[in-house]
């Protein structure tokens, strides 16, 4: 399955060795990324540092291994999607955009996400992490 995954289920694979991580890392599955969100994930590193008691070079090396398996699109690729995915959600949530618009744009089976703000859209299928497990 050729799905985008969100950023909250990649810094839960960050942050512990949970479902999360195994199914990033057991090639069942292969993922896209928008490239924003690895700006986005580099912002709260000293947090999931912390939070995950990882030092800096840890982290870095942890994200790498992790990013094997999953693609990082640049904006340009999904652009002409972004319109459509705002109005799919209403403006609910403007970080979640970029991801229904990858989404959109590419062949992929749907979104890996348990956030409930892209339930409220129809064109996407939305994968919780138990769907995965």
């Amino acid at each position: 399955m050729k799905l985008v995954v969100d950023s909250n289920r990649l810094i839960a694979a960050l942050i512990k060795d949970s479902s999360s991580r195994a199914i990033i890392t057991n090639h069942k599955h292969s993922f896209l990324l928008p490239e924003f969100s690895l700006e986005e994930i580099n912002k709260y590193k000293s947090y999931i540092c912390g939070k995950a008691k990882l030092d800096s070079a840890t982290f870095d090396t942890l994200l790498s291994s992790l990013l094997l398996n999953i693609e990082v699109i640049a904006r340009e690729q999904y652009a002409s999607k972004l319109q459509i995915a705002k109005e799919l959600l209403t403006e609910r949530d403007l970080k979640d955009v970029p991801f229904l618009a990858l989404a959109l744009s590419k062949e992929t089976d749907g979104i890996w996400s348990d956030d409930k703000d892209f339930l409220i859209q129809n064109k996407v299928k939305i994968f919780k992490t138990e769907d995965l497990i």
